[in-house]
């Protein structure tokens, strides 16, 4: 943490207050101590000439100055004791209660500041997908109270507002997925005719294109949303078994693309959702493989932390761009501007399910191009 808390803050100042208090109090019964007691060569000369007057001693022929003197010096000693034994027991005792009271402003102030506290944890904690935190502040109708319940408050319509957009993309993608395989169905019985035209053959492979990426952004939101939602059950996920079978799934794309790719798959179980897990890996892979050289590599890991790692070789990214490839429909360089073999959904997807399970994931650049991207998972 850095700089002073709230709490030594407040701390500091009941501890300075009462110190400033009790050195006020104490030079005031200094001072009226001081004034109380009594003169002594006053009460000296007073004492001795009461003395001589009831013994009948002459005052002439009694040594009255020097019995005075040593009067007076007692009662001047006995004075300056008593003032001084006044003032070191004030000051302990002001030591010791300014001790007492720090401790005391200490668990007053945390005690004060609990509520805040609680405020500032659910704020930690809370996920555009795990927004069911609350508060629930119990106590007297005080200001921190009233903060706590603002703040519930808050949450209940944010999580309403998120919770209305995730079902309307999902509704909407559902919706929009029946027309699509529609129109492809149409366009591919219009290009079985044997006498279509060769314009209209090549204007059907364009239309089915077309309809081919409309799907996958499609099926890609579904996900997406689907994984903002959260997990509602887990179950255990052996990540490397996952992982190899999404390498031979794409073993032909590789291929045709002219792309090597090694493995080093170590067990590593995963608690969480098999068909989103596979997912985050078919994205990662098929990335990899997709925006990559001639002739190039791509290397995938499973190991304890991270999780998961991918490193292709491929063009240069350069580093101010890779925190934009994991929002939706981003893309770097104009050699992906407008490209249709992914719909540009592919590294959010990534992050939205690693974040479902209670990771995260990241990307840097590689030395000599490419991208690594590494997926962090809590052990199962």
């Amino acid at each position: 943490m850095n700089g002073i808390s709230v709490r030594t803050k407040l701390t500091a100042w009941y501890g300075g207050l009462f110190l400033l208090a009790g050195l006020v109090l104490v030079v005031i019964n200094y001072l009226l101590v001081q004034s109380t007691l009594p003169d002594p060569a006053r009460v000296a000369s007073t004492t001795i000439g009461s003395a001589d007057l009831t013994y009948g001693v002459p005052a002439e022929t009694a040594p009255a100055g020097v019995a005075v003197r040593l009067l007076s010096g007692s009662l001047e000693d006995y004075r300056s004791s008593t003032l001084s034994t006044l003032l070191v027991g004030s000051a302990i005792a002001l030591v010791a209660t300014a001790a007492l009271a720090v401790l005391f402003g200490w668990l007053m102030a945390g005690r004060a500041l609990r509520p805040l506290h609680d405020i500032t944890s659910t704020a930690r904690r809370l996920e555009a997908g795990k927004l069911d935190r609350r508060i629930n502040l119990e106590g007297p109708p005080d200001e921190l109270k009233e903060l706590a319940d603002t703040f519930d408050g808050m949450l209940d319509r944010l999580a309403e507002s998120f919770d209305s957009q995730k079902r309307f993309v999902a509704n909407a993608s559902h919706e929009l997925r029946t027309p699509l395989a529609v129109q492809r169905t149409l366009v591919e019985v219009a290009m079985a005719d044997p006498e279509v035209t060769p314009e209209l053959r090549k204007l059907g492979t364009h239309l089915l294109l077309t309809n081919e990426r409309s799907e996958r952004m499609i099926e890609g939101l579904l996900v997406l949303a689907r994984s903002d939602r959260g997990l509602h059950a887990r179950t255990p996920v052996r990540l490397d078994e996952v992982v190899a079978s999404v390498v031979r799934a794409t073993s032909a794309s590789a291929k045709a693309a002219g792309v090597t790719v090694e493995t080093r798959l170590r067990p590593r179980v995963v608690a969480g959702d098999p068909v989103l897990l596979e997912r985050l890996v078919t994205n990662l892979v098929v990335n990899a493989i997709t925006y990559n050289a001639s002739s190039g590599w791509v290397y995938v890991e499973v190991r304890g932390d991270p999780a998961l790692e991918v490193r292709n070789s491929g063009p240069v990214v350069p580093p101010e761009a890779v925190p934009t490839l994991f929002e939706p429909f981003r893309r770097v360089g104009s050699e992906r501007t407008g490209d249709s073999r992914n719909a540009g959904l592919g590294l959010s997807i990534v992050r939205s399910v690693a974040q479902a399970h209670g990771g995260y994931a990241e990307a840097q650049p590689g030395r000599r191009g490419g991208l690594t991207v590494t997926v962090r998972l809590p052990p199962s």
